[in-house]
């Protein structure tokens, strides 16, 4: 155990990540030297990780209000109104570096740790997400960093009870030694019963729940605050392990409890544990707070003040609790094998007070904590605009260039990934993986949730602010292709080291771009998380501002789906054919290059567009509908039609170059289809919205035929499509 009273050296600060100035800082503030655990305190609440040090000044920037927001940022999950008094609750957070130390278990706690944030509040977790980014292909790790990612999702997932139903895969040599695993859920609850963090009244028991408190985790928020070097390994003990089954039951017993009214407030543990908690919980409510760690529930012998206070072991709860109905709460917990008990109380002096063995280990002003965390205006250059592009030559075969393009790592088919999650527990899921958006019923209504997580990581390098609205522009797209009316957004911002100008500039510029999307699609955040200093050995990951997003379709049988229906069914291109090539999967994937700029957002464009889109959708005048984003139109189709076994007969006009028709990004395009019969009638409405629409072909039994250049079977086309992930998985 380590004593409390240790002297501080410049060498244990540093090892705290703190600065010589933020150690001088909390001198100042406390007037003294801080003990071993009041260091160990401010370690967790001012590194990055929790307090946002770098990117609070920009995120202030973004929109967090529409007539749909409950609540946004600055609780556990952000909350959108969905009609008949219910709400979505839902947030996405990273837990990216102790995925890359220990897969299995690092992506587990993440998911783990999402589920809580959620049903804390009140919510019942319908949906689970993630974004994965890995290495190159030939990244020596990426099998096993593969494998044991996806294995701990699924089996947290799966064991707790909810249905992962969408995500997304991407590979780059940039995230070799830096993998992301970005983890989202949503949840229901009644918009009259959200349950939030801010302690009230002086002298009420303050309870911990949940599973024992052991030596694992430790120090976890401060190493994902930090960069990489080659003691990676060595970081082993500070990745939390998880327990869904465990978890299930502290859902369970949240749930029952919250619907007796003794819960005043409630907090996740989650980064810096115990720690946080408390703070968050005194300070956002005016209070102080006082713990006697001799109460706390330990699975470890002899664990010190200092490990109790920044342990991050998992399925943790703190509350503060109504005492007329302690044994009320106390008898919910014992039913369901859980810890229950009370470590503490609020109080009225602002304190943060911490007691072990009737000795006081800290003592330290609970609001500062936060509040007076260092919040840097970090140096920041604009980024370099890439040269346009000046040649994208023609392929030699364009057979082999499409399927080059639809069998791609980032492009090819995830289902080796998806089909190890459940995706159908709870009955309520209406789309499964693999098309634009998730949905999910809501049950005892004919509402649905639709949702999406996007970003396109090499946009965002090459241009961050129109990366940034892409990936926002993306999302809003892939929710109004299913049909459903966008709500709010989660993001999930991982970038590399922002004391490096260049780095910080990329993820100012994304902000801007963020922000300027979300504004003029209506498309508030509500919550995220922001990673930073993902590098390693100083080399840092392609930004990947991942952005989540929520819908709700009002009635599910208009529901729309990316298979095509039936063969005579016309084909239309919304928005026009595309001519823009920079930073497309044409070029990466059959040139190897990644070059010139991405395509521009024209907000205006994609507000009209998808706005036209779910009109039509609402009107019953379409059949099929998917969005064209990465790999441009013949990957869309390809989705299309490998969704229905059907083909298609495309025609593109003389004077435009197939191949550029077939593989350009440009964004606000649809590929829509509708019985042949409405075809006409569907081109004029779209004249009259003053959106371009044109038949470009038809579904037809097999094959897609791109009429005067290639025809392509739907065996080749699937087997380029599906066998890339699951024949690279299965090498040695």
């Amino acid at each position: 155990m380590i004593p409390n009273d240790i002297k501080i050296t410049d060498e244990m600060v540093a090892d705290h990540g703190l600065k010589p100035d933020e150690y001088q800082r909390i001198l100042e503030l406390i007037g003294r030297e801080p003990s071993f655990t009041e260091l160990g305190i401010f370690s967790a609440m001012w590194n990055e990780h929790c307090s946002y040090k770098s990117s609070k000044l920009w995120l202030k920037t973004l929109p967090t209000e529409s007539e749909c927001v409950l609540i946004g940022p600055g609780e556990n999950a952000g909350a959108v109104d969905i009609g008949d008094n219910q709400a979505i609750i839902f947030k996405m957070e990273s837990h990216n570096h102790p995925s890359f130390i220990e897969p299995y278990q690092g992506a587990a706690t993440g998911v783990g740790g999402i589920l809580r944030d959620v049903f804390t509040m009140g919510a019942r977790p319908i949906g689970a997400l993630n974004a994965l980014f890995f290495g190159a292909p030939d990244y020596d790790k990426n099998r096993h960093l593969i494998s044991g990612v996806v294995a701990g999702v699924g089996g947290y997932g799966n064991c707790f009870g909810v249905p992962t139903v969408g995500g997304s895969v991407n590979f780059h040599k940039r995230y070799e030694g830096n993998n992301l695993v970005n983890a989202m859920a949503i949840g229901l609850a009644d918009a009259d019963k959200i349950f939030l963090s801010p302690a009230k009244g002086v002298g009420r028991p303050v309870v911990y729940l949940g599973a024992k408190t052991g030596r694992d985790g430790i120090h976890g928020a401060s190493m994902a605050s930090a960069e990489f070097a080659d003691d990676a390994d060595e970081k082993r003990p500070t990745v939390q392990v998880g327990d869904p089954f465990t978890e299930k039951c502290l859902l369970e017993a949240c749930l029952e409890l919250m619907k007796t009214g003794a819960v005043i407030a409630i907090q996740d543990m989650g980064a810096a544990g115990l720690t946080c908690s408390a703070v968050e919980m005194g300070a956002s409510g005016s209070l102080g707070i006082k713990l006697d760690l001799n109460k706390v529930p330990c699975r470890e012998e002899r664990m010190s003040p200092y490990e109790m206070m920044l342990s991050e072991s998992q399925e943790r709860m703190l509350m503060v609790l109504d005492p007329e109905k302690e044994a009320e709460a106390e008898a919910i917990f014992i039913k369901w094998g859980l810890d229950f008990a009370i470590v503490g109380e609020t109080t009225d002096d602002l304190r943060f007070s911490i007691w072990h063995d009737d000795e006081e280990v800290a003592n330290l002003p609970i609001k500062e904590l936060g509040d007076e965390a260092p919040e840097y205006d970090r140096p920041w250059t604009v980024p370099p605009k890439q040269p346009e592009l000046t040649d994208v030559p023609a392929p030699g075969d364009l057979t082999e260039a499409i399927l080059q393009v639809v069998g791609s790592p980032d492009n090819c088919s995830k289902r080796w990934v998806w089909e190890q999650y459940d995706h159908l527990i709870q009955s309520n899921t209406a789309q499964i993986p693999g098309g634009d958006a998730a949905v999910v019923r809501i049950d005892g209504t004919n509402k649905a949730i639709a949702t999406c997580a996007d970003v396109t990581p090499r946009y965002v390098e090459a241009d961050p602010m129109e990366g940034g609205k892409q990936a926002v522009a993306e999302c809003w797209r892939n929710l109004t292709a299913v049909g459903a009316d966008p709500l709010a957004i989660t993001d999930n911002l991982n970038f590399g080291n922002p004391e490096r100008p260049e780095i910080m500039g990329t993820f100012v510029h994304a902000i801007k771009g963020i922000g300027e999307a979300c504004r003029a699609l209506n498309f508030p955040v509500v919550s995220g998380n922001v990673s930073l200093y993902n590098e390693t050995k100083g080399k840092g990951i392609l930004p990947t501002p991942t952005i989540g997003g929520v819908g709700l379709l009002p009635n599910i049988d208009q529901m729309a789906t990316l298979a095509f229906k039936t063969g005579g069914d016309a084909i239309i291109l919304i928005g026009g054919h595309g001519t823009h090539m920079g930073q497309s999967s044409y070029l990466r994937d059959t040139q190897g290059r990644e070059e010139g700029p991405p395509p521009p957002v024209d907000l205006t464009l994609e507000k009209k567009h998808g706005d036209f889109v779910r009109t039509m959708i609402r009107s019953d005048e379409t059949t099929a509908v998917h969005d064209i984003s990465d790999g441009g139109l013949v990957m869309a189709l390809t989705d299309m039609a490998l969704a229905s076994n059907l083909g298609a007969k495309i025609q593109i006009p003389s004077d435009i170059d197939a191949h550029i028709s077939l593989f350009a990004e440009d964004q606000a395009r649809y590929v829509i289809t509708c019985k042949p019969g409405k075809t006409s009638e569907f081109i004029r409405n779209a004249e009259t919205a003053g959106v371009p629409a044109t038949r470009i072909g038809t579904v037809t039994p097999s094959a897609l035929n791109i009429e005067g250049h290639v025809t392509i079977s739907l065996n080749m086309l699937k087997t380029a499509h599906e066998d890339w992930l699951p024949n690279y998985m299965a090498e040695a």
